[in-house]
């Protein structure tokens, strides 16, 4: 058995049957995790080359409404990945002793914005290119595997976390276009 700064039994003050301790610094310098920081940091650089290069001029030929959901599912998608990637840092820090279990389990560091992450597409997201679906999808996938992690490991925050600004604007930007449809200047 770890120490209280090293087990996730005496990180976030719950008590954990016998057997069911996870050792947040075992996990962290798995191969397991090697895998899954590798995979999320190459989501990452993809997301970034696609955004950055063809998905620019897969923008431009959408519609209107094509192309809002366009510009909210990559920012959704942006948000998702460098929530996961700011995770797995976090989590390599504590298998490299940078950084204590206890830090890591605080709330600055944990896996955040999920109101925005876990958010239905809006409309018009069955009109994005293939290749920015696919990575969202993806995203979606690792973003909740990272969460259930997150929660073994450090406990299930369940907070009533407040809506970040990106979501109020996101929010702000749907209730426009159905205004807009309902005033007939969308169809």
């Amino acid at each position: 058995m770890g120490t209280v700064d090293d087990t996730f039994g005496g990180v976030a003050g719950g008590d954990i049957e016998a057997g069911q301790e996870f050792s947040v610094r075992s996990f962290a310098g798995s191969a397991q995790f090697e895998q899954m920081f590798k995979d999320g940091m190459g989501m990452v650089e993809e997301a970034a080359s696609y955004l950055d290069g063809p998905g620019r001029d897969h923008s431009k030929t959408l519609s209107r409404k094509g192309a809002l959901a366009y510009a909210a599912e990559s920012m959704r998608l942006t948000t998702r990945l460098m929530q996961v990637a700011s995770w797995l840092l976090v989590q390599r820090a504590v298998a490299r002793g940078e950084m204590t279990v206890a830090e890591a389990a605080s709330d600055k560091y944990r896996l955040g914005a999920k109101e925005l992450c876990y958010a239905r597409p809006i409309e018009g997201a069955d009109e994005l290119p293939a290749e920015l679906a696919d990575m969202i999808s993806q995203s979606r996938r690792l973003y909740a595997r990272i969460d259930r992690l997150d929660k073994m490991m450090h406990g299930d925050a369940s907070e009533t976390e407040p809506k970040t600004a990106v979501a109020r604007q996101l929010s702000k930007i749907e209730s426009a276009f159905r205004q807009m449809r309902l005033d007939g200047q969308l169809h």
